[in-house]
């Protein structure tokens, strides 16, 4: 299964989708401070990178820019809510959450975690 490293601000979301992807067999890092990526880039190769939808378009933006600079091996997913849309164009792969519980996460991980090139439609 896939390393994966979960980013946001709300630490029960982050949880959440922590609990939801270690069920799912994966392994979960989570960080939620941009001064944390380089060291955890740098300990563990990520196959995916989770982007929260809980963070504003510029914030989302900050944090894709870091981590395609400090884990470029991983593939990015950007998680949003329906009234956000996307922000990320340049992301592999978007999943949009309802309200609740996002259950297509785990399944979007192992997609990522499986693709051997980015995609860069949007």
């Amino acid at each position: 299964m896939a390393l994966v490293l979960c980013t946001g601000v709300d630490i029960v979301l982050i949880q959440t989708r922590k609990l939801i992807l270690e069920k799912a067999g994966h392994t979960v890092i989570a960080v939620t401070q941009a001064g944390d990526f380089a060291s955890a880039c740098e300990k563990y190769g990520f196959d995916v990178a989770v982007i929260g939808q809980d963070m504003s378009s510029s914030i989302k933006k900050s944090v894709f820019s870091l981590l395609r600079e400090q884990c470029p091996a991983a593939k990015i997913l950007e998680l949003y809510a329906e009234y956000q849309g996307k922000t990320l164009q340049g992301a592999d792969s978007w999943l949009e959450v309802p309200i609740d519980v996002p259950r297509d996460l785990p399944e979007r991980v192992n997609e990522l975690a499986g693709k051997k090139g980015r995609d860069t439609d949007a």
